[in-house]
């Protein structure tokens, strides 16, 4: 018998009509499975595939003036930002600027955006993973949605009711968040995040060892944004994801082996689910029994080998995504360097923190799926999909029979492959992460494009792909191209959202502006004036379509300048911008929001400032004059 690579160059040059090598990958991925189960199975035709996705399209048709069922937040992966979706439309609705700098709304410029950012310690980029909404009893409940930052360690929270970020917070003592999930029961009292890279405890610059480098599992009060504790761990982690007790969360963790090459962190054949409990990690903390490391006052516990906060499961190798059944049944963790996903029974957790079973008895099956498994996905309905990257496929299977299948019955738990355009990384099912997983809709977030879309050039875009699974076969129904690598995505029925239409006066959001007003006697509901101090000079003006309440100030030369404007209007949809030309300034007003912007006078001159966002028929009307006078 021929190796595999051997058949595959034998079948590269088969016409379209015949059998591709991606065809032959595909159906070579299936044999694997079918020769290490005993059991067979089929690929859907070309032509199949084809009438399956006309089927299914009209699902997907929303005619104009109809709203989307669900709503979908990607994560905006090199952009540092979280885009809003209409799903099953895929139509993009906004983008929410979180880690990076947006001259549309003014996040980064605006004074509000900066203090959330952190001021003058902001970085300029991010690398948003993982968005996930707050739940109540398991269930979504619209109020925030989190997201990490991979580049510079943070973890970012963002208001529903006005898609807006409101707090950051760096994560002291690691580097690199990167999984994140939240709390689900009973409620998102924490946000779950790894640090996946190990440094030095403390990281002070001291002499390099690896024999006390470590990276840590953190948990962030979902209410305060601070970081409630952190736990030491062995290797380093990956996915995450909690059960629907409260007791439990668990993480993948790679490179066991401790090596800082690429070769050394595949030498064992097997790595580590690590489950935390959640009760004695919080019973310690609160009883004072941990220590902090450095100059952080965020209390550490010790979960490195045999820990009574820890138990390390092993499983093959390199895992990667790290999924809860939405029964609340399982953990289930993907190989990645293995064919395999490993099921883990949560029921079992409670004898393996008693020292009653060992660590494999948690295991109660581990299919063998394809090449690549990275990420499982449920359709409520006892169904699991898992992306496969090398053989650009979504495997759908039953995990009950898996269940069978590994205590011995010959019974086939894979129920179809579908090939995906390419190399798929992380899947979303509708509500799949909620007790109220629906099984209409799964999104697989492709990593490549190739062939797919209009060329661009060297960079290409990505490929997310809508996919029918409310029938009995997964049907492709959706490509759509996207930028800069959204990593994962979330979907959740539109009536879990509660957005306002305009903003209430005292919306915590513009806080800080209505203090400083209160300070200098200002309305700023009214009032449209200019006050000095000193060097600083404060402009409050209102906004009501399509004129500004001051059209005109004077400042000095390299005087400090910051302007308010409050918008008067009531009505939704009408928002004022204010762009302040040649001096870096532009920012969103929408209805019935302060917002505030400081910068430094330039040189002497007249400067025009101007609405720049589209209000009125006399839009472009709408303006006013700073007067710049030598110092």
């Amino acid at each position: 018998m021929k190796k595999r690579d051997e058949l595959s160059k034998d079948t590269a040059e088969v016409p379209e009509s015949g059998l591709s090598r991606r065809r032959f990958m595909g159906a070579a991925a299936l044999a694997g499975v079918a020769g290490a189960t005993g059991l067979g199975t089929s690929i859907m035709s070309r032509e199949a595939f084809a009438a399956a996705a006309q089927e299914a399209k009209n699902k997907i048709h929303i005619e104009p003036g109809e709203l989307d069922e669900y709503y979908g937040f990607w994560s905006g992966g090199h952009q540092g930002e979280v885009r809003v979706l209409g799903v099953p439309s895929m139509r993009e609705l906004m983008r929410i600027p979180v880690f990076n700098v947006d001259s549309a709304t003014g996040w980064g410029i605006t004074n509000e955006s900066k203090a959330i950012l952190g001021g003058d310690q902001q970085y300029l980029n991010g690398d948003c993973h993982h968005p996930h909404i707050s739940m109540e009893d398991g269930r979504y409940d619209g109020k925030y949605l989190f997201i990490n930052d991979k580049a510079n360690t943070r973890v970012a929270r963002i208001r529903l009711d006005i898609m807006k970020t409101d707090k950051i917070t760096h994560v002291p003592n690691v580097q690199a968040i990167h999984g994140l999930r939240l709390q689900k029961v009973p409620r998102t009292n924490y946000v779950f995040c790894n640090a996946e890279f190990v440094i030095p405890q403390p990281n002070d610059g001291s002499e390099y060892s690896l024999e006390n480098s470590y990276t840590m599992f953190s948990a962030i009060d979902a209410e305060t944004m601070e970081v409630a504790w952190q736990v030491l761990v062995d290797g380093n982690l990956d996915n995450t994801d909690a059960d629907y007790t409260g007791k439990y969360a668990a993480s993948t963790c790679y490179n066991s082996e401790r090596a800082l090459d690429l070769a050394g962190t595949m030498r064992n054949d097997r790595d580590w689910v690590v489950v935390f409990n959640i009760e004695r990690i919080a019973a310690a903390v609160k009883a004072g029994k941990f220590k902090t490391i450095g100059d952080s006052k965020v209390p550490v516990v010790d979960g490195r080998g045999k820990s009574e906060f820890t138990r390390y499961i092993p499983v093959p190798k390199n895992p990667h995504g790290l999924n809860t059944s939405p029964d609340g049944k399982y953990f289930i963790a993907n190989g990645k360097l293995s064919p395999t996903v490993s099921i883990i029974a949560i029921d079992k957790l409670d004898d393996l923190f008693d020292d009653k079973i060992e660590l494999r008895d948690t295991i109660v099956a581990e299919p063998e799926l394809g090449l690549g498994p990275l990420h499982t996905t449920f359709d409520g309905r006892g169904n699991a999909y898992t992306t496969l990257f090398i053989d650009s496929q979504v495997c759908k299977w039953n995990i009950a029979d898996a269940i069978k299948h590994y205590n011995g019955e010959k019974v086939n738990y894979i129920r179809q492959k579908l090939d995906v355009h390419y190399q798929p990384g992380h899947n979303h099912a509708s509500l799949t992460e909620s007790r109220d997983a629906d099984g209409k809709w799964l999104v697989v977030l492709s990593k490549f494009s190739k062939d797919r879309f209009l060329p661009v050039g060297p960079l290409h875009p990505e490929n997310d792909q809508l996919i029918d699974i409310s029938g009995d076969e997964m049907k492709l129904v959706h490509d759509g191209p996207t930028f800069a690598e959204p990593h994962d995505c979330i979907l959740v029925r539109r009536d879990q959202i509660k957005t306002k239409k305009i903003y209430d006066r005292q919306d915590p959001f513009f806080a800080s502006c209505r203090e400083q007003a209160k300070k200098d006697g200002v309305t700023l509901e009214a009032d449209n004036k200019v006050i000095r101090d000193g060097n600083k000079v404060r402009v409050y003006m209102t906004s009501v379509a399509p004129t500004y309440g001051l059209t005109e100030f004077k400042v000095k030369a390299g005087d400090e300048v910051t302007v308010y404007v409050t918008n008067l209007d009531t009505i939704e949809d009408v928002t004022h911008g204010f762009c302040m030309v040649n001096h870096g300034v532009s920012m969103e007003v929408s209805p019935q929001q302060t917002a505030s912007v400081t910068f430094t006078a330039g040189k002497p001159g007249v400067y025009w400032y101007y609405c720049n966002w589209f209000c009125h028929a006399l839009h472009m009307e709408m303006g006013g004059r700073m007067l710049v006078e030598k110092a």
